[in-house]
């Protein structure tokens, strides 16, 4: 109902010439197959007091680890309580969408207590996305580097992306934003703006990367074409990356990253250029260049975290995907039939909470975390 009334909105409050522009996408977005909410959820509190959430990760022990945007990694114990901000991590570019980011732990993390971060590094020309990499002994970090660097570094504070999803072979995937002014970098092979990169736990591009060898391409390189990656899940069943991105007016996406290709931005995209509504590139189908799986449009969503329920917790909802949105307010449903999203269902809608991401715990439940002030990790119960 919400989504409804925001559609009518939004056409109410277009002028002619604009309505015309946007028509295509606006007809898509009433045809896609929407659901009422199936089955009641209950959000439980976890953590509160949280400033400008970003990412939440779950240690064997029942521990929480959460970073929050302006430089602070905490654990949260399971009783609720916020450990003090954790020392050692390098130094971080902090202001607009750029800070500390995402957090994962490793899988071999009960053999060597290793965690993998994003961060916005500063240095030389501005700033850049970076991977570093800590042993997390206790309540404290050991044996901190950073392990890769976005080239080049860029004078911005947006589009920092990130998210990191380790692949089957126990590699990082990485999601790299276009740092806003330097969209059209997002083509060109020789660099990391707006790509998705595939590194070793070292930080070294793995020898069956799909641009190792090429001449004019950064071996690190797994796919281009993005503009600012702030959600990614790895499939369960195919192991293959399923990613979100933030357009500008309009044109979300969820794609499902394949190596080696093209996904488009900025020529080939349903986003529009802020407060004209006039095309920024192609839309639909172009001869070398991947269509995303789902977009959303007139209005942007703002996608952030990504997660593929595995578990029986929750009725009929086992294999669907969940994105978190930030502009949204609200928790998606996304119904996947093999490679394609067939549906889509609206959760939390009456929190009015930007929701920065989304997991799913070794209970099986599903555990959100919220943005802003007083942020918090809720459980979500049925």
């Amino acid at each position: 109902m919400r989504q409804g009334l925001r559609f009518l909105g939004i056409v109410r409050g277009m002028t002619p010439r604009t309505a015309l522009l946007l028509l295509p996408g606006l007809l898509a977005l009433a045809a896609f197959s929407t659901q009422a909410q199936t089955q009641a959820l209950r959000p439980v509190a976890v953590v509160s007091g949280l400033q400008d959430a970003w990412a939440l990760a779950f240690l064997p022990d029942g521990r929480l680890l959460i970073t929050e945007k302006g430089g602070q990694m905490r654990i949260a114990a399971a009783n609720g309580s916020l450990s003090a901000p954790l020392a050692g991590l390098p130094r971080i570019s902090t202001g607009g969408q750029c800070g500390l980011l995402d957090v994962v732990v490793d899988p071999a993390f009960a053999s060597n207590q290793r965690i993998f971060f994003t961060f916005a590094e500063p240095g030389d020309g501005g700033n850049s996305t970076a991977v570093g990499r800590a042993r997390l002994v206790g309540d404290r970090l050991e044996e901190v580097r950073t392990i890769f660097s976005q080239q080049p570094k860029v004078n911005s504070r947006n589009h920092c992306g990130s998210r990191i999803v380790f692949d089957r072979a126990g590699h990082l995937l990485v999601g790299l934003g276009d740092r806003f002014g330097a969209k059209e970098e997002a083509q060109n092979p020789a660099n990391h703006i707006g790509k998705v990169i595939r590194i070793d736990v070292d930080g070294k591009p793995p020898a069956d990367n799909p641009f190792v060898g090429r001449a004019g391409a950064a071996p690190e390189l797994f796919s281009l074409g993005h503009r600012n990656i702030q959600a990614a899940a790895l499939h369960p069943a195919t192991g293959e990356l399923w990613a979100a991105e933030h357009g500008p007016q309009g044109g979300d996406e969820v794609n499902r990253v394949r190596p080696g290709l093209n996904y488009g931005w900025p020529l080939v995209t349903y986003g529009r250029n802020y407060g004209l509504g006039t095309r920024i590139g192609e839309e639909g189908p172009k001869a070398g260049f991947e269509q995303p799986l789902r977009h959303w449009v007139p209005t942007s969503v703002a996608p952030s975290g990504l997660s593929f329920l595995t578990s029986d917790r929750y009725s009929g909802w086992k294999g669907s995907l969940f994105m978190g949105t930030l502009r949204g307010e609200q928790l998606i449903r996304l119904t996947i039939e093999g490679d394609r999203i067939a549906g889509e269902e609206s959760l939390l809608a009456d929190l009015d909470k930007r929701i920065r991401d989304v997991r799913q715990g070794p209970d099986g439940w599903l555990y959100v975390l919220t943005d802003g002030n007083n942020g918090q990790v809720l459980r979500l119960e049925r």
